[in-house]
């Protein structure tokens, strides 16, 4: 049932999507992301100081627009993948389901073509950082070494063609599926004041305890697999970036809502007694 409803109404290009074209093209195109990455920390950095003593664009419309399509874009790709993967959870072994190859398991048709367009959306995702700047927003360590690091990681999964990459792409896109609703909802100035936002913060933490999982585990599983004639389909470079990444993700989110939820009320708290 799973595998069905993640291949639901897919189009004639998502049922036959081979994903080795574009493998081919992120082996022999690393140059694009360390061309963006650069261009992006310099815009960070000048970006705003260019914006110092200007008038902040407003922007409404227009962040409220791609944040919608940035939404929906989220919403179509978790129900691609996130069926997907509960199916194989389902019928697979844990180590099976993080240890196959990419290719064998998960990268072809609807979901491959959904994981893949997942990869090259950590580009154009990038304009995010735009808006902050052009509107003069405090633009924090967390938002731009997040950009930075996921489109260098997601990169490298790819054309490495990890094995336990689905995980990773359920994940961020259902995330980001009520991350940019939520920030649409906020452009418009239409958000219940009551929201939970912090719930969102969950999520995000979350993604980060399994994700920091999913990487120990297939350490483990790439000096200890089950059947030592087929070893883990994981690059070990990519399994240190990935521990590393999803590690300082966990820290860096705690101490974010710690500040913005804890240590707020407490001072909050001790001004009204």
């Amino acid at each position: 049932m799973f595998f069905r409803f993640s291949s639901a109404f897919a189009t004639p290009f998502e049922e036959v999507f081979h994903p080795q074209i574009y493998v081919d093209f992120a082996q022999n195109n690393r140059i694009i992301v360390i061309t963006v990455v650069t261009l992006y920390l310099l815009f960070c950095f000048y970006g705003q100081k260019l914006m110092e003593g200007r008038t902040a664009f407003g922007l409404k419309l227009t962040l409220a627009s791609w944040n919608a399509l940035l939404c929906t874009f989220s919403f179509i790709g978790m129900l691609r993948t996130v069926p997907f993967l509960l199916g194989r959870l389902l019928t697979e072994s844990y180590e099976d389901t993080v240890c196959r190859g990419a290719t064998d398991s998960y990268g072809q048709g609807p979901v491959g073509c959904w994981v893949m367009l997942f990869i090259f959306s950590k580009l154009p995702e990038l304009v995010d950082t735009i808006f902050i700047v052009l509107r003069k927003k405090s633009l924090i360590f967390l938002h731009w070494y997040h950009h930075v690091t996921v489109l260098m990681y997601c990169w490298h999964a790819y054309e490495t063609l990890a094995g336990s990459g689905l995980y990773f792409v359920a994940m961020n896109y259902s995330v980001h599926a009520m991350m940019y609703g939520y920030f649409c909802l906020q452009a418009l100035n239409v958000c219940p004041k009551n929201f939970p936002a912090y719930l969102i913060t969950a999520a995000q933490i979350a993604q980060m305890f399994v994700g920091t999982g999913v990487c120990i585990s297939c350490w483990y599983f790439k000096y200890h697999p089950k059947d030592p004639t087929s070893p883990c389909k994981n690059d070990l470079l990519n399994l240190y970036a990935g521990a590393i990444m999803y590690g300082s993700y966990l820290m860096l989110f705690l101490h974010f809502a710690l500040e913005k939820y804890f240590t707020k009320k407490t001072s909050s708290q001790k001004k009204e007694v």
